[in-house]
Order: C-alpha cells, then structure tokens, then sequence
C-alpha cells in the first residue's frame, strides 16, 4: 500500500468560504490492488489531517514510545498476547487497515496529525451512528514534546468542519476522564457543551473511570463557525 498527499499545487478539491476569504483542500489517494480511494486532505492554518499509514510507521514508534508514559495512563490497556502498534510493524500495518476499512464502511474517520511534516498525534471520529441519532465520538491525543501549542483545538476545529459540513453529523461528544486536564482545556477552549459525568463510563488502563461528557452539535457549529475559522484555520490578514 503507499500514499500520496497534495499539495497546494496538488489536485484541488473543495473550497471554504468565510468572510469572502477562501482556503483550497487539496486531495490525497490510497492505493489498493485494483483501485484507488481518494479523500480531501484536511487543513487547519498548521495542521494537516491525513490517514496513517504503513510508511508512517517510524514515526509513530518515536513519539508513542517516548511519550508512552505521559499516554498510557488516558487510554485502554492492550489486548493481553496481541501485538503493540507502537513497536510492531505488522501490528501497526494492521491497525492502518482497520481505520481504512471504518472509513469505506463509514463508520469512523482516523487522522494523523502532521504539523511542517511532523507527526504530532492523531485524532479520530468514530462510533458514527445514523438514522435519528446522527452521532459519533471524537477521541485525540498529542505527542508530549508538541503539546501547549494549541494543536489539538486547531484539528479539532478542522475535524468539526469535515463531520458538520462534509458527513453531515448532526451531534460529536467527547468523553474526558475528570483529572485529565490537558484533555480538558481542549474542550473549555473550544466551548464545548459539558453534558454532565457519566459514572464509571469507560475501562482506562484497567480502572472503570468517570468520564466528563462534551459534546457539539449542528446548530452549534453554524453559530460558532465563522469565528472557529478565524481563529484556527483561515489564513492570517
């Protein structure tokens, strides 16, 4: 499998427009024996959100590895006797697959989050539910020596724009374990609705956790769109 992202000179794709300003997504393919899927690229005013995969393997070792401590206490213990993504190529090859299939399946939508080309993190839709609920969960991490520059609000801001305007979601919650601070500035920054503390909600690192509950929706978006763009993803005047 290899990949290829544009640039600004790469194959155009949608446009945004805000305040007569307009900013150019430029399109990226993934190829597979016998086709090729093409997806908009994804970009902020530093951030650019594409799909992992199997070449970005080195450097998502590096970052999961020195900043594995700093991660692994927010997040679900592994599988016992399955593969760590983080030091196994296929494992890693394999977890790639599995966020392309959710996406042909439109189920969820997983991002790498590059920032001058660097691997900063990822950040990820998924559960997408349809008929009446028209929901799904965003999930984000960052890389610990990338953290405090505000990347994650921008991307989050970026991946809003793409469920709301692109997926048409009506509804996004996050769910934050209560003394994850970091996680939590994310979506005081942005003004997300807190929904309350589900109890004993999700099994992090082995401990059944009380989770924060934000979420945004539709009609938030479009009230608070113009100015989440300026701030996070037109250009600078």
């Amino acid at each position: 499998m290899a990949w290829w992202h544009g640039s600004p000179k790469g194959t155009p794709g949608p446009e945004l427009c805000s305040g007569g300003k307009r900013v150019r997504r430029v399109a990226f393919a993934i190829m597979f024996p016998g086709h090729t899927m093409v997806y908009p690229e994804l970009r902020g005013r530093r951030v650019l959100l594409r799909p992992l995969s199997t070449s970005d393997f080195d450097a998502w070792r590096e970052v999961r590895v020195r900043s594995r401590d700093w991660l692994v206490k927010w997040e679900p213990r592994p599988v016992p006797g399955q593969p760590d993504p983080a030091t196994d190529k296929r494992a890693f090859a394999a977890r790639c697959s599995a966020r392309l299939r959710e996406r042909e399946l439109g189920t969820g939508y997983g991002f790498g989050v590059f920032v001058d080309e660097r691997f900063a993190g990822e950040i990820n839709i998924s559960s997408v539910q349809r008929g009446p609920f028209q929901n799904a969960y965003v999930g984000y991490w960052v890389d610990q020596a990338m953290a405090g520059n505000s990347y994650t609000p921008e991307a989050f801001v970026v991946l809003a724009r793409f469920a709301f305007e692109d997926l048409m979601l009506h509804r996004l919650q996050v769910s934050i374990i209560p003394r994850n601070s970091a996680s939590r500035r994310v979506a005081e920054k942005l003004e997300l609705r807190q929904e309350g503390t589900a109890l004993r909600y999700l099994e992090i690192n082995g401990v059944w956790e009380d989770h924060v509950r934000y979420a945004i929706t539709s009609e938030d978006w479009a009230a608070k769109r113009d100015r989440y763009l300026a701030q996070w993803v037109l250009p600078q005047s």
